[in-house]
């Protein structure tokens, strides 16, 4: 029976992936990271109600907003929850025989989840990576995973804050002794700020923008302090009067003020979070600081405005965008403490 697990663990290329709103991230044992596509999937639904997958990840990321009537490109994972079973499926199983191929038997999947999810949200999620074949499903939170990923110390009896800010939802936790001291799932993100933009333009200038506009503005003019290096942009939209093609040029300060309160809404949170925290983990918190993860802290000057916002010492992890998965990935090689913090 032993060389038969041993035979079976050579061939199944066991995976850790960071199903994300906005990326896809998969980390096969052995290997690290192959897979960091975006959560899209394109798919053509005809008039007998067949469907037909036409694209997932990148290349469906390039038909956003640019299909016809006949084809939708969508997100099958909002604010951390799957909210079209079938297209998730068809999703994660591209990327997994994309990442295995034919080498793929049936292996152990580890998933980062947000915290909150509901049994039923936990459930689908599961079943999704059922599908594709997995042999055992493992949950855990992606803050557990980013803290991991970020080289915090999980398993002392510190506090440790991370603070993950995904494209759908803001997964903050303070961790101590393996375990979560407490955590929470804030649906503010870069979707969020995504929108606020979007407002923000409609408000100002009667024009219309799409997601995809909105996501480059924020990366290229979003900045929580004043930066000599970006200034003004120039994009173009729908004018909601004439319904005609418009630009205008925006400049970095509009943009900061349309995204300050999606990231006033974070700090209230943290400070929410930091109300329920023991004295002695306090303690900890005030010489060791917090750590920002996820692609939302990719944006300039968060860890500066976070840090005078909390009076915490503030930084950002190595690698943001992969904490989750690689904290995911270093779990596939240590099983006594996959046990200690997985959800199921």
């Amino acid at each position: 029976m032993e060389i038969i697990r041993s035979v079976l663990s050579t061939f199944s290329r066991d995976l850790a992936i960071d199903l994300g709103t906005a990326n896809t991230l998969i980390y096969l044992k052995g290997e690290g990271i192959v897979c960091d596509e975006p959560s899209m999937i394109a798919v053509r639904r005809d008039a007998d109600g067949s469907r037909d997958v036409l694209a997932v990840g990148e290349g469906a990321k390039r038909m956003w907003g640019r299909s016809p009537s006949s084809v939708t490109v969508s997100r099958p994972i909002r604010e951390g929850a799957i909210t079209d079973f079938e297209t998730t499926g068809d999703m994660l199983r591209y990327f997994i025989k994309k990442v295995c191929g034919r080498r793929l038997l049936r292996p152990e999947i580890i998933i980062c989840i947000p915290s909150g999810l509901t049994a039923v949200e936990k459930r689908a999620v599961v079943q999704s990576a059922e599908s594709v074949g997995a042999r055992r499903v493992y949950l855990v939170e992606q803050a557990m995973a980013a803290a991991i990923g970020a080289g915090l110390p999980v398993t002392e009896p510190l506090g440790n804050l991370i603070i993950d800010i995904g494209g759908g939802t803001t997964d903050i936790a303070l961790i101590s002794l393996k375990g979560l001291v407490w955590s929470r799932s804030v649906r503010t993100a870069g979707d969020g700020i995504d929108q606020a933009i979007m407002g923000l333009i409609r408000r100002s200038y009667n024009m219309q923008i799409g997601e995809r506009t909105a996501e480059m503005i924020k990366i290229m003019l979003g900045s929580l302090r004043p930066d000599p290096e970006i200034n003004t942009l120039q994009i173009k939209g729908r004018d909601l009067s004439t319904r005609r093609p418009k630009t205008v040029e925006l400049d970095d300060e509009e943009i900061r003020q349309a995204i300050l309160g999606p990231v006033h809404h974070l700090v209230e949170s943290i400070h929410e979070g930091l109300e329920h925290t023991p004295p002695e983990l306090i303690a900890d918190i005030a010489e060791q600081g917090m750590v920002l993860a996820g692609g939302g802290a990719l944006l300039r000057n968060l860890d500066v405005f976070m840090s005078q916002e909390t009076g915490l010492p503030t930084r950002v992890a190595a690698d943001p965008l992969k904490t989750v998965a690689l904290g995911a990935g270093k779990l596939l090689d240590d099983p006594s403490l996959l046990q200690d913090v997985m959800l199921n």
